[in-house]
C-alpha cells in the first residue's frame, strides 16, 4: 500500500442561519438542535474522530458561539454534578483538548465553496476532511462511520474522495449526482465528473454527493479564483469538478443510513430512527409511535 499523507484537520462549515427551523434557531444555532439528546454537531464530530481526525475547524457566523462553548468546560455545571455523585461520562464527548478546536468566521454567505475557502490558512497544504452536519451519517449496526470509511479508501488510493449513496432515479434532480468511471471495488469508483441537480434524463447515475468529503490543499487555490455559480454563491461542486482529470478523484459508497437533517421531515425521521435503535428507549418509542398511528 503507498503511503499518503494522513488526514488530521477537517472543516465544518456550520455559519448556516438555519432559516427553516424557526423560531427554533432565533437563538440557538440549528446544529445545536438535539436528535435525542446529542446535538448534531457532536455527531459530526464524533464521526471525524472515529476517523483519526485530530484538529476541528469550525467555519462559523455570528451568533454561533454557543458551538464552541458545547465543547468547552461548564465548571458550574461539572462542579454541580460531581458534589452530586452524577455520572460525568455523559460529557466526556463534549470536552476537547485545548487547541485542537479552533475557529474561523466566514462574513458573508457566499455559498459552500467560499466557507471552505475560509478556512485556507488552518488547512495549509495539508489534504482535509469536510463534514456537513446537517447530513447525519449513521453507520450500519456494527459497522464504522462514514468519514473512516472514507480515511480507509484515501489510504488505498489517495487524492479526492467524496462519499456518495444511491438513490432511486427519480430522485437524482434534487441532488450533486457524479459521473461514474472505473469501479475499483464494491465500495469505491472513479469520478469522472459532477453534474448538480440534472434532469433525471440526464443524469449521469443514481450516486448522490452525500455530505463528506476528502480533498487536496489545492481545492483552495481553485476556489480563490473561482466565480459564483448556482444560487450566486462559490460552489464547492464547481472547484471539484475543475480539478477532476487534474488530480485523482473517487467516491465512497457509504454503508449505512443518511438522514437530511437540513429539512424539518429528516430531522423527525432521525429522530425517531435513533431513538429506535435505543436500548434505553427504543421499546417504549416503538409502543408510543404504534399507539400514535393506530388513531
Amino acid at each position: 500500500m503507498s503511503q499518503h499523507k494522513p488526514i488530521k484537520k477537517a472543516v465544518f462549515p456550520v455559519a448556516g442561519l438555519g432559516t427553516r427551523f424557526l423560531p427554533a434557531t432565533k437563538a440557538i444555532p440549528k446544529e445545536l438542535l438535539p436528535i435525542v439528546d446529542r446535538p448534531l454537531i457532536q455527531y459530526a464530530v464524533d464521526e471525524a474522530r472515529e476517523a483519526g481526525i485530530e484538529q476541528i475547524i469550525f467555519v462559523t457566523g455570528r451568533g454561533k458561539t454557543a458551538i464552541v462553548e458545547h465543547f468547552d468546560m461548564a465548571f458550574e455545571l461539572e462542579t454541580t454534578m460531581e458534589e452530586r455523585g452524577k455520572d460525568m461520562s455523559v460529557l466526556d464527548p463534549t470536552r476537547a483538548t485545548p487547541g485542537d478546536i479552533i475557529t474561523v468566521r466566514q462574513q458573508v454567505p457566499m455559498g459552500l465553496g467560499h466557507a471552505i475557502w475560509c478556512a485556507r490558512a488552518i488547512v495549509g497544504d495539508e489534504p482535509f476532511a469536510i463534514l456537513l452536519p446537517d447530513e447525519l451519517m449513521v453507520a450500519n449496526k456494527g459497522g464504522t462511520g462514514c468519514m473512516k470509511q472514507m480515511v480507509e479508501a484515501y489510504n488505498e488510493v489517495g487524492g479526492n474522495l467524496i462519499s456518495v449513496l444511491e438513490v432511486p432515479e427519480d430522485e437524482v434532480s434534487s441532488y450533486g449526482v457524479i459521473a461514474p468511471g472505473a469501479q475499483v471495488s464494491d465500495t469505491l469508483t472513479e469520478v469522472t465528473g459532477l453534474v448538480e441537480k440534472p434532469p433525471v434524463a440526464e443524469a449521469p447515475s443514481n450516486k448522490i454527493i452525500s455530505g463528506r468529503y476528502i480533498l487536496q490543499p489545492e481545492v483552495m487555490r481553485t476556489l480563490e479564483n473561482q466565480g459564483k455559480g448556482a444560487g450566486g454563491e462559490i460552489q464547492l461542486t464547481d472547484a471539484m469538478a475543475r480539478m477532476i482529470g487534474n488530480q485523482a478523484f473517487h467516491a465512497v459508497t457509504f454503508q449505512g443510513n443518511r438522514y437530511d437533517c437540513g429539512s424539518k421531515t429528516g430531522f423527525v425521521e432521525a429522530t425517531l430512527a435513533l431513538a429506535l435503535e435505543r436500548e434505553d428507549m427504543g421499546a417504549e418509542v416503538r409502543s408510543m409511535a404504534e399507539r400514535l398511528l393506530a388513531k
